[in-house]
This record gives structure tokens, C-alpha cells and sequence, in this order.
């Protein structure tokens, strides 16, 4: 009995002892088993890949400064990183799931990613980062809520709907990196999906009998949040409900002035929220579009999602013409003009209860200068690939964080050009070299015939221009300098450039990449390094306990090391509650 109490009263001081470490923010706990499934979305049966057997995956949700514990069985046949795209990763870019950053979760392997969603609030998405697996699956939303005393700007919604539209190929992802390995283009791809689903049977020549097809059930009379996520492969999409009006309320984690669009262009790799008033007269149901953008229509009518929007009180299915789509083929412009018009809420509160505008990014000086170019596809040493600044990246065998932890030469070079190279272009591990609270002014320049996105992690960059043409200095007369809209993924049109402004105050190492699949495969990438100088650097998080080893440093890695800190970094929570009940019947027993 003496021996029970004193077990007792040990196990319970452990528990508060381990309790005590993580008290301040709350946690939440994820398990993930990723793995491949058959699926048939727009009717053939493909091998996709799926999350706890689901396609998509689960949306994380979470709350301003949550613990996020997400533990990751890799049951796929390669190997594995999940990256959370638009999550900043504050002070550790350790958990952003990218090759430069991660050595990749073998198959078989367990891994725990475990970060805080620090000082954000908003709508993003999570997706396989290696081998071309995003074109399978594996993605799925990421939310992130207000605290209960911070105020958001609207009335709350009676109902919160994620919606994840992107391209798709009947082509499993490891036939589309072949192509691509080939130097061959991806083509026209095969349709459009929305929540994993092809499209409702609305043209009987277009869409095949026996698709199923997303529905989103609501009630007349109530507003919801749209959390709508583009994780396709590389076309832009213009999503539209018809009869309805979109009112824009936020975007990747910034609020924004409320404005209501009829339509809205969205980008790979963009999110938007949007608020959905369920005002009309259900005389039947009303179908959800998403459907390509800048390519031929008369070419593309297959390539188009079509959910259905069922109102309780429906009389009946949706029927006819789909909702037309712009009509702007002769005018280039409108969909810049679109993108110019979302502007940044300076009066709401974000994530903290100081208002967002409280940062006046346009009075700030710019401290360094990037001007990034891409261009079409080129051949390297016998190989297609795609550049930025006409450097091809490379993917370094010891990612480039690891490296740096523990002083590995030769794994890359700090010297990416502050302009593009003037001679043949090539491949190299070339990194930017940025200065820790620099305020870095990064002009991307599209010479390339279709759009493309551009995402940076660890931050959110302010969009301060975008026109078409060369960019030059006097381009500057023309940026929004008040209320550019502060967001994770922008777009850059055609023979266009956007200009974006950085402040660079998250220390660690940063992808800078092309959203559009194929284009970020070849090589159009690189990674900003932000180091603090100061000798007691305290703004990064110390590297995780259960690190994965690989490249230069493989031998460091032992096979038991994946249990053992899967074990240590389960939930805490759940550990104390384990410790207290198993403490509480040896007292009590």
C-alpha cells in the first residue's frame, strides 16, 4: 500500500511537472495515415491518395497560438513531407515540411510534426510537398479561428464550409513525373474537382453518367463562410455559384474590405473566404462552378467543376446553362483589375486585438532589392527545366537547414542574383542571402505564356503592384503603399509582374516557389535564409528531438529513433490524463 501511495504521488508530480511545460497555449492532436486508395472521380478508377482513408484529407482546425501535434504514418510506397501551406512557422521553419528545410518520412515511417500556429488567423491548406504527389491528393483545409476575444469583422456564421477546387489527371502522379522527366508537357487535363468529386451531370454530352458529385446542403435565410482553396496542379480557376453573390472577406490570413463579386479568379495555391447569404428562392437547386481560366474555351468546356448548392427548402435539381463565366477574352485586364480591388482591412483586428493597419508597410525603407524572372522552359545539360532568374534549382541531398545546424560545406550556395543572369542558365542550389528585420522588396516577372503563382513560406508579404510589361523603377509611382492586401500566394499574369514587400523578422530557411506543379518540379524555386547574427540567438526554437537525418548527416539516423519520438511527442494532454488516471487507482485502489 505504502508503495502504491508513493507510485501515486510520483506519477501525479510527473504529470504536473510535464503539464506545467505546455500550460500556456492549448494543443491539438492529430493522426494521419496516409496511404493509397482507389478512387473515381470523374470515372475512372486512379489510384489517388488519401488521409485516414479519406479523399481529401481531414481539415485541421485549430485556434490562434493552439499547439498543433499532427503524427504522420507514412504508408505511401516513397517517401513523404506534408507541408502547411500559408502556416508561418514562427521561429521554426524546422516544421514546414519542404525538401530544404526536411529530410523526408520514409515509407513505413512514423513522424510528428508539432508547431504553433502562432499570431494567425485564416484559411489555408495542407499538401504532400515531394515527388509531384500534390497531382494524387493528400491535401486537405487548415483553419485557424479567432481567439473568442478578439472580434472579427462580420456577424458570426451560421455554418463553416471548406471547399478545395483544383485540376485533376486520370494519370496517376507518378505517370505525370514521368512526362515531365521526359520533357514532355502535362497537356490538357482531364477535369476539374471540387471536394475531391467531379462534376454534376449538367451538359449529358460533356460529363459521363454515374459521377458523384459534391453537395453542399444549406438552410434559406443564413450566412456561411466559404473557406475555398485552389490545390490543383497549374490552371487558374474562376469559381462562381449562381444567382448568388460572393461577398470577399478574407484571404490566406489577412481580412480584407468587404466586397461582393458575382466571380472570382483563383489561382493555384490560393485560398479565399467568402460569405454566402442563402437569400434566393430555392425554387430549385443552384450549381457551384469552377471552371479554367485564360485557355480556350470551346477546348477546355470539359475541363469545369460543378458542385450543387441545395437549399432545405429545394424544389428541384439544377437545370440548364451553367453561370457564364467573365467575358473578357478581348480584355486582359479584368482579372488584374479583380485582383488589384482586394484590398487589406486596416480596421479589423487579425489575430491579435492591435489593428492590422497599425503596420504601415509603405513607410518602411526597403532594405534589399530581388527582381525574379521566369521564362519558358528551357533545356540544362540535356534536361527540360524551368528558372528563376535563369537558375534552375536543385534540391540538396542534406536539406539546407540541417546543414546549417550542423555546419555542412558545399550543400549550397549563398549566392542567388539580386537580377537575372545574363548569360546560359543553369542548375544550382543557390539560396538568397537575407538580413534578419531587413525589409526585402522581391518584383516577379512572368515572361512566360501563362499565369503564374508565386508563394513564400514563413510569411505574409504585402502585394503592393502589378501591371503588365517590363517592370522598372518608375513601376514604384504606381504601388498601393496603405491598404495592399497582406497574403502567402500571389499571382503574376502573363508578360506581367507583381511586386511584393517582405519583412523579413521570421529567422530560418524560406521556400520562394511557383504553386504551379510542373513549373516548381523542374526547378523554379529557391529559398530565402534569414539568420540572426546576434551571438545569444534566442529567435529560433531549438531543433526538434525527433529530427530526421539524411544526405551528409544519414548516418546519425537509427531506425528505433522514429518510435521513440513518435512515443515522447504524442499529446500531452492525453499523457497527462493517462498519468492521472493511472495514479488516481493506485491511491484510490
Amino acid at each position: 500500500m505504502a508503495l502504491s501511495k508513493f507510485l501515486g504521488l510520483f506519477l501525479i508530480h510527473i504529470a504536473l511537472l510535464s503539464s506545467s511545460c505546455f500550460a500556456a497555449d492549448p494543443f491539438v492532436f492529430y493522426d494521419f495515415e496516409v496511404s493509397y486508395i482507389t478512387a473515381s472521380p470523374l470515372g475512372v478508377p486512379q489510384q489517388v491518395i488519401a488521409i485516414n482513408n479519406k479523399f481529401p484529407g481531414p481539415t485541421i482546425n485549430s485556434t490562434t497560438n493552439n499547439n498543433v501535434v499532427i503524427n504522420v504514418r507514412n504508408k505511401l510506397d516513397e517517401s513523404l513531407l506534408l507541408h502547411w501551406s500559408g502556416i508561418q512557422q514562427r521561429r521554426s521553419s524546422w516544421q514546414d515540411g519542404l525538401p530544404g528545410t526536411n529530410c523526408p518520412i520514409p515509407p513505413k515511417w512514423n513522424w510528428t510534426y508539432q508547431f504553433q500556429v502562432k499570431d494567425q488567423i485564416g484559411s489555408f491548406f495542407y499538401f504532400p510537398s515531394l515527388h509531384f504527389q500534390r497531382a494524387a491528393g493528400g491535401f486537405g483545409g487548415f483553419i485557424i479561428n479567432n481567439r473568442d476575444i478578439i472580434p472579427i469583422p462580420f456577424g458570426s456564421p451560421d455554418g463553416d464550409i471548406t471547399i478545395l477546387i483544383g485540376d485533376w489527371y486520370t494519370r496517376n502522379h507518378t505517370a505525370l513525373r514521368k512526362a515531365l522527366d521526359a520533357g514532355k508537357d502535362l497537356g490538357m487535363p482531364d477535369g476539374v474537382l471540387i471536394n475531391g468529386k467531379g462534376p454534376y451531370r449538367y451538359n449529358d454530352t460533356l460529363v459521363p453518367d454515374g459521377i458523384d458529385y459534391e453537395t453542399i446542403d444549406v438552410h434559406p435565410g443564413k450566412t456561411y463562410r466559404l473557406r475555398v482553396h485552389n490545390v490543383g496542379i497549374s490552371t487558374s480557376l474562376n469559381f462562381r455559384i449562381q444567382s448568388h453573390n460572393l461577398l470577399l472577406a478574407e484571404t490566406e490570413g489577412s481580412y480584407t474590405v468587404q466586397q461582393n463579386y458575382t466571380s472570382l479568379d483563383i489561382h493555384v495555391g490560393q485560398s479565399y473566404s467568402f460569405l454566402l447569404t442563402t437569400d434566393q428562392n430555392a425554387s430549385s437547386d443552384y450549381y457551384i462552378v469552377a471552371s479554367a481560366r485564360f485557355v480556350n474555351e470551346s477546348q477546355w468546356k470539359r475541363v469545369t467543376g460543378v458542385a450543387i448548392l441545395r437549399y432545405s427548402n429545394s424544389k428541384g435539381k439544377a437545370a440548364g446553362p451553367l453561370p457564364d463565366p467573365p467575358q473578357d477574352e478581348y480584355d486582359k485586364t479584368f482579372s488584374m483589375n479583380q485582383a488589384r480591388s482586394i484590398r487589406w482591412n486596416v480596421s479589423a483586428s487579425g489575430a491579435r486585438p492591435n489593428p492590422q493597419g497599425s503596420f504601415r508597410y509603405g513607410s518602411i525603407n526597403v532594405t534589399e532589392i530581388f527582381v525574379l524572372k521566369n521564362k519558358p522552359p528551357v533545356t540544362i545539360d540535356g534536361k527540360r527545366r524551368t528558372t528563376l532568374s535563369g537558375i534552375s534549382f536543385v534540391n540538396p541531398a542534406t536539406p539546407i537547414r540541417l546543414a546549417d545546424q550542423f555546419k555542412v560545406k558545399g550543400v549550397y550556395k549563398l549566392d542567388f542574383p539580386s537580377r537575372p543572369l545574363t548569360g546560359p542558365p543553369k542548375m544550382e542550389t543557390s539560396v538568397i542571402n537575407g538580413t534578419f528585420r531587413g525589409f526585402m522588396e522581391v518584383i516577379l516577372q512572368n515572361n512566360d505564356t501563362k499565369v503564374q503563382t508565386y508563394h513564400l513560406s514563413g510569411y505574409a508579404f504585402f502585394v503592393v503592384g502589378m501591371d503588365y510589361g517590363e517592370w522598372s523603377e518608375n513601376s514604384r509611382g504606381t504601388y498601393n503603399k496603405w491598404d495592399g492586401i497582406a497574403r502567402s500566394t500571389t499571382q503574376v499574369y502573363p508578360g506581367a509582374w507583381t511586386a511584393i514587400l517582405i519583412s523579413l523578422d521570421n529567422v530560418g530557411v524560406w521556400n520562394l516557389r511557383t504553386e504551379n506543379l510542373d513549373s516548381w518540379y523542374l526547378g523554379q524555386e529557391t529559398y530565402i535564409r534569414v539568420v540572426n547574427p546576434e551571438v545569444t540567438n534566442k529567435t529560433e526554437l531549438p531543433m526538434p528531438d525527433n529530427v530526421l537525418y539524411c544526405g551528409a548527416l544519414s548516418k546519425r539516423q537509427k531506425p528505433q529513433d522514429i518510435s521513440f519520438a513518435t512515443s515522447i511527442t504524442t499529446s500531452s494532454s492525453k499523457l497527462f490524463l493517462a498519468v492521472l488516471m493511472v495514479a488516481s487507482a493506485l491511491l484510490f485502489h
